[in-house]
């Protein structure tokens, strides 16, 4: 019961999870919709690397390790809600631009220049995930979010190493999503725009009554 009870803020990822998946499918199946194609002539000049989808499958256990870390091991609350919260704003209205706006890229090449294993994992991934529904792309908002959250957070502030590798791997997965077709350059763009309103709105300078409840908060 004291797990639980010390826990019980963690409620919300497994409900929103469950919602933001039963959304998504819904989008991904849905028959009869007329998609718009998003196409930049920059797009055309981004050449195609398979060894991209590397960091690409990366970014679910970065998202997973991230979320994990301000759900059960920092201890400032106040880091969790502002990352939850961000990542729920962005997942969510995403899910309503692909409703309101069905999109979609016709990007992906037919033909690969070369047999690797990467192509293979590449060829895995277009199986997998349709080439519909990608404004903004949440690859891109959420490795944004968790990179913020980890560098705004003060228990990290000393961990050089990790706010390094942090910084590293969200460029990284950022570039894979243009580098991989899976994504066009306009996805991106709105991504970051998307992300830089939320960061308006959750990472505003606070008061000093916020700012002396936060810190009380960290001590707890």
């Amino acid at each position: 019961m004291n797990i639980i009870k010390k826990y019980k803020h963690a409620w919300i990822i497994p409900v929103f999870g469950i919602l933001y998946m039963m959304g998504f499918t819904y989008l991904e199946q849905r028959n009869n919709v007329r998609f718009h194609i998003i196409h930049m002539k920059i797009d055309d000049a981004i050449p195609f690397c398979e060894y991209f989808i590397v960091p690409y499958f990366l970014w679910f256990a970065f998202i997973a390790a991230t979320v994990f870390y301000f759900t059960f091991i920092n201890k400032n609350k106040a880091d969790y809600y502002r990352l939850i919260t961000t990542l729920g704003i962005g997942m969510t209205l995403f899910l309503v631009i692909s409703y309101v706006y069905p999109n979609a890229q016709d990007l992906r090449p037919v033909v690969f220049a070369r047999d690797n294993i990467f192509v293979d994992m590449v060829k895995h991934l277009y199986r997998i995930d349709t080439p519909t529904n990608i404004l903004p792309s949440i690859h891109v908002y959420n490795s944004v979010a968790a990179c913020t959250a980890i560098f705004k957070c003060e228990g990290l502030k000393k961990h050089r190493a990790v706010k390094g590798g942090t910084l590293i791997l969200t460029v990284l997965i950022v570039l894979a999503t243009v580098f991989l077709k899976q994504h066009t350059l306009l996805d991106v763009i709105t991504a970051f725009a998307l992300y830089f309103i939320c960061y308006q709105v959750i990472y505003k300078p606070r008061t000093a009554p916020q700012k002396a409840k936060a810190a009380e908060a960290a001590a707890k």
